[in-house]
């Protein structure tokens, strides 16, 4: 259901958005600095600027206006938004020369964010503040915009921009026109405005003065159902198409990452836990890929997937997977509901995968659940909704209306004074009767229910194919994916689109999926911030989605992480005895899962949760976890780790991982690759050779075996060449082609 039926029911649900039905269709500028004067003029010089994050922001738009306020010290400007996307930088020379030319390729056409430039210079004015609730993972830590993160729950962030006094609020949108209609698509990021729409309406009633506005761009792709809204719900729209000759910026594509083995693993003990007709959530990134990689296997070739299964002793060594997943094809399919909606998503759509329809009609919903419908119509619906009480046996002008909307009958379906017309011929309204029934089963029957969606998701961004695969979709298939409110998607609770009850309905047997950096013994999360209260990321939806699971009685909690990971030049187990920040508290632990397998927490006394999480930490590291659990009471002193979980090594993980890569399973890009084959060969040689000088030590040993380096070898001159060190000049250029050559030879 589109946004726009929502207006134009009877009693709407939405009902602030009415009065946009009042209101002109937007006014549309093609110069940007004519809509800032625009801006200005109406809000004035304090501005609290409020953008979506990842790919939703109106570049154009936000770049003329912080440029205005840059050259203006009157202006006060401060800009409310979360996940700021930047192209890759490379931190030394040598990580330059290798990203350039990519980067040229890649990002072609994308520009760049102004005020993210100067923050990296150093150079954003005092009259200028930028604000983020979710940083790109990474992005910021030793930064001064450490001072400026605004720490909340993804669902919270209407609110909180709402109380920092936002008055302007803008994102990129797309644009069509169908029998000179005009609307507007809310795209990749339905997230939030779809909740500021009303809100910003009330403050304009009560003399307080903002703006919606939108940018359009034709690369955007235009996504239906909640996303798509009227040419009037912006105050002004920014449509640089209207000059001859303009062409749109490129959108910002994340690059397809690879998936290691760790990963793979990772996401194949995952794969196990999702049930046949069940419900998704999944985040972003390579663990994610490994998920959906291996949902892709289970369905498409069960037989080596079980092989897999049996490689690694899942049933016995790790139970829960029987006891709530499943390990079949999937026959029922799977429904998504996740706050981002990544391209696997796409992908186990054309897989037949994700297929699992679900309805914003309770009723429709709960037939369903119970198995008293199917999606294809036939007169055991009709009956079926008859006994729930939906529609009266003698069908009422509104009954029918509601069967022709949920495609119970056909749209050429009339009523008139209790009577049933499809063409020339009619009957009786009434189910009581057979000849009636017997009628409207020959005439009146639609194929299948209508209004049946696989995917709700807050927003979207991706790689290249991605946006390429969802701009050319069919109408049909558009239809089955809604962008919606974050606070639909990742919290239970009413909402204007969708009641508590309905959401319940949908999301059944679901498996809210989500990435940690840490885990105590204790089964605290670490996701978004260190111990010191740098901030790595964000919560996001990861509160919400942990506690939804708690409150669904089917549905389930699972947290991924590797065991380790090389901070500051030492290997580290990243299941710990305890940390000084936590993201999700013990008490709502449920499941964790690492490349060595699956804990099973919730539910669970301390002993329990302590051992299952030493049982999938790497074997490095037990004896001293476990020693810290006894040592503080939490497991009993004469315990001993079974055997079969003493084998927790990179090289047990590489023996399974190479047995089913000669298969060509497992493959680190199984969805596409960004790099060429010699970038790959590069990006491999130079994360190895970065890991290896990190410390003195290791530097010196590299700088040794470099002296013996023959870098005039001809099997590398492609590569070198690459790197522009063909024919270095200096002595450090000639120290990094010979410690290059020598890492590359290794290899």
């Amino acid at each position: 259901m589109s946004v726009l039926e929502l207006v134009e029911t009877p009693t709407p649900p939405l009902t602030s958005m009415t009065v946009t039905c009042e209101k002109p269709a937007a006014p549309a500028f093609a110069d940007v600095e004519q809509l800032v004067d625009r801006i200005l003029e109406t809000v004035g010089n304090q501005i609290t600027l409020g953008v979506p994050l990842a790919i939703g922001k109106p570049v154009a738009f936000v770049n003329a206006l912080y440029q205005r306020a840059k050259t203006d010290p009157r202006i006060t400007l401060r800009i409310e938004t979360g996940i700021s996307l930047e192209k890759p930088v490379g931190k030394s020379p040598l990580e330059e020369k290798f990203l350039g030319p990519f980067i040229e390729r890649e990002f072609a056409g994308v520009p760049d964010l102004d005020y993210l430039t100067d923050l990296r210079r150093n150079q954003v004015p005092a009259n200028i503040t930028v604000s983020e609730f979710f940083f790109k993972a990474g992005s910021f830590l030793n930064s001064p915009q450490q001072q400026n993160y605004t720490s909340t729950n993804y669902t919270h962030a209407v609110r909180d921009l709402l109380d920092k006094g936002v008055n302007v609020v803008a994102q990129l949108v797309a644009k069509r026109t169908v029998d000179g209609v005009t609307t507007y698509s809310l795209c990749s990021n339905s997230d939030l405005a779809l909740d500021f729409a009303p809100l910003m309406e009330e403050m304009r009633a009560n003399g307080t003065p903002v703006a919606m506005v939108a940018e359009v761009n034709a690369n955007m792709p235009f996504m239906h159902n909640h996303a798509e809204v009227a040419d009037n719900v912006f105050d002004w729209v920014l449509d640089q198409n209207l000059k001859p000759g303009h062409q749109d910026y490129a959108l910002f594509a994340a690059p397809h990452a690879s998936i290691s083995p760790e990963d793979h693993l990772i996401g194949f003990y995952a794969s196990t836990l999702v049930k046949d007709g069940g419900t998704l959530q999944v985040g972003i990134g390579s663990l994610s890929s490994a998920l959906i990689y291996s949902a892709l296997l289970r369905h498409q070739h069960n037989d080596v997937y079980h092989q897999v299964l049996t490689e690694l002793n899942v049933a016995e060594k790790f139970p829960v997977s029987q006891k709530i997943g499943d390990s079949g094809p999937f026959e029922q399919g799977l429904y998504g509901c996740s706050e981002l909606m990544v391209d696997g998503f796409v992908h186990l759509y054309k897989a037949g995968i994700l297929k699992r329809e679900v309805f914003e009609d309770l009723t429709l919903q709960t037939l369903l659940n119970q198995q008293k419908i199917t999606p294809d119509v036939s007169l055991a619906t009709l009956l079926a909704l008859l006994k729930h009480g939906a529609i009266a046996t003698q069908l009422t002008r509104e009954d029918v209306a509601y069967l022709k909307r949920i495609g119970v009958f056909r749209a050429n379906v009339r009523y008139e004074q209790g009577q049933l017309f499809v063409g020339r011929q009619q009957a009786p309204a009434n189910l009581n009767h057979a000849d009636s029934l017997a009628w409207i089963e020959q005439h009146c029957l639609g194929d299948t229910l209508s209004g049946g969606m696989v995917m709700h998701g807050a927003f979207f961004v991706g790689p290249k194919d991605f946006y390429d695969a969802l701009n050319t979709m069919s109408e049909a298939d558009h239809q089955k994916f809604c962008m919606t409110s974050v606070n639909y998607v990742n919290d239970l609770y009413d909402h204007f689109l969708g009641s508590q009850q309905l959401k319940q309905a949908q999301r059944q047997h679901a498996r809210f999926i989500n990435s940690a950096m840490m885990v105590t013994l204790s089964g605290a999360a670490v996701s978004d911030a260190l111990e010191n209260g740098q901030v790595v990321s964000g919560v996001g939806g990861q509160y919400n989605f942990v506690a939804q699971s708690h409150q669904l009685h089917d549905s389930r909690s699972i947290m991924k992480l590797r065991s380790c990971a090389v901070r500051n030049g030492e290997l580290k187990s990243n299941i710990l005895f305890n940390y000084g920040h936590t993201t999700i508290p013990r008490q709502l632990r449920d499941i964790v899962i690492t490349e060595y397998g699956i804990a099973d927490l919730r539910s669970k006394p301390d002993h329990v949760v302590y051992t299952e999480l030493i049982k999938i930490a790497d074997s490095r590291f037990q004896p001293q976890l476990l020693a810290q659990a006894k040592a503080a009471g939490k497991v009993a002193k004469d315990y001993t780790l079974p055997p079969a979980y003493c084998n927790n090594t990179p090289k047990a993980i590489q023996r399974v991982y190479q047995k089913f890569a000669q298969q060509q399973i497992f493959s680190p890009f199984p969805f596409g690759c960004s790099f060429t084959a010699e970038e790959l060969q590069l990006g491999k040689a130079l994360k190895s050779l970065k890991a290896k000088t990190a410390t003195p030590s290791g530097k010196l040993k590299c700088i040794l075996k470099a002296l013996t380096a023959n870098p005039n070898d001809a099997s590398l001159r492609p590569l070198l060449a690459r790197m522009d060190l063909l024919r270095p000049a200096t002595f450090k250029d000639k120290l990094t082609q010979r410690l290059l050559a020598a890492e590359l030879k290794g290899r």
